[in-house]
């Protein structure tokens, strides 16, 4: 399995690698390109269709060395992970209407739900809660896979920031599903962490390609079966030998950047009376452009914050869930307001001036 699971992530970095150069060949071609425009931090038109290197290479690679048999959900895994990569890419190409992006989310969404045993099943103690009526579970399942698959999506919006981001991820629940003994889960996060890096030699400053809604998409609904399935391994009887009792507070920590990113910018935009999904220059990584930062600095530095966040959550594991979330959060809200402190003060220094 271990031979297996290298040959995966070298087949996935490798393709990736190989295929962007043909993939910039082609959209030079054809036009297609991400123009500049008010809303965009890029000034040179670039390609959007990073996401199809990323996807056809983890999927090249989970085919070939994977173990169907042992991860059952897997082909399931994959018939979302299509809907999802040509919803994106159509995106990417013509652009499409939101509510349109939603619907295949919500049926790539329905197909975990309905056809594997992926589902949140437990708060493990989080706010007193325990175990969840079915009915819940379902609904809190379809919202974590929706809210983790959009706010990888909405964190995408500096040169090498969702790569970084993603390949932090990847390699965190990779690391803890290789704790726990189970490989072929492994074996997909890192395959997938493999893809990111290949990318990334292409999208850190000055970025080449972007990963594009086929990109964010597929690796968002990814990092959110990854923390369903974290979870639930830590409550049900697998047999594994390292169950973590703060699991809730791990997976927060993992997906601390984007997940906080969100929900902050939602509540900014709802406070100003705009929709919440009005686009915007609020989110955390524009604060950090206003600071000075240009987007390699961005990308290094939200991924060694996200990686401190993790860190935390790993020395405090033993205490309860609850306890590890709330700390979590707490910890987020004072890291998060810092950029918005520096900036009022950088702008009161300037007016006395």
């Amino acid at each position: 399995m271990t031979q297996n699971l290298i040959y995966a992530c070298l087949t996935a970095f490798l393709m990736v690698i190989f295929s962007i150069p043909s993939i910039l060949t082609i959209a030079k071609e054809k036009h297609l390109y991400d123009e500049p425009s008010e809303r965009k931090r890029h000034v040179v038109k670039t390609p959007r269709l990073g996401g199809l290197a990323i996807f056809v290479s983890f999927i090249f690679a989970i085919a070939l060395w994977g173990q169907f048999e042992k991860v059952k959900e897997l082909q399931f895994i994959l018939a979302a992970l299509l809907l999802l990569f040509f919803s994106g890419l159509k995106d990417d190409i013509i652009v499409i209407a939101p509510l349109k992006k939603l619907a295949a989310q919500v049926i790539a969404s329905g197909i975990i739900l309905f056809k594997t045993n992926l589902l949140i099943s437990s708060f493990h103690g989080v706010f007193g809660i325990h175990e969840l009526p079915l009915a819940v579970a379902y609904f809190i399942t379809l919202f974590t896979l929706i809210v983790v698959c959009n706010a990888y999506n909405l964190i995408d919006g500096a040169d090498g920031l969702a790569g970084s981001l993603g390949l932090v991820v990847c390699v965190s629940f990779g690391s803890l599903f290789t704790i726990n003994n189970d490989l072929e889960w492994a074996m997909i996060a890192f395959t997938l962490a493999a893809a990111l890096l290949g990318f990334l030699f292409y999208n850190f400053q000055p970025a080449k390609i972007f990963m594009g809604d086929a990109g964010s998409l597929i690796v968002g609904f990814m990092l959110a079966l990854f923390s369903i399935h974290f979870l639930e391994m830590n409550i049900q009887n697998f047999g594994y030998t390292d169950r973590m009792n703060a699991s809730p507070g791990m997976v927060i920590a993992i997906l601390i950047v984007p997940l906080y990113d969100t929900l902050r910018i939602f509540i900014l935009r709802i406070k100003q009376k705009k929709s919440p999904f009005h686009a915007d220059h609020n989110h955390l990584h524009h604060q950090l452009m206003k600071l000075g930062l240009n987007h390699r600095q961005i990308a290094l530095s939200l991924s060694f914050i996200n990686i401190g966040f993790i860190v935390l959550a790993w020395l405090i594991q033993k205490h309860s869930a609850h306890s590890v979330t709330l700390v979590i959060g707490l910890t987020a809200l004072v890291v998060g307001q810092i950029p918005v402190f520096v900036f009022r003060h950088h702008l009161n220094d300037k007016s006395e001036h």
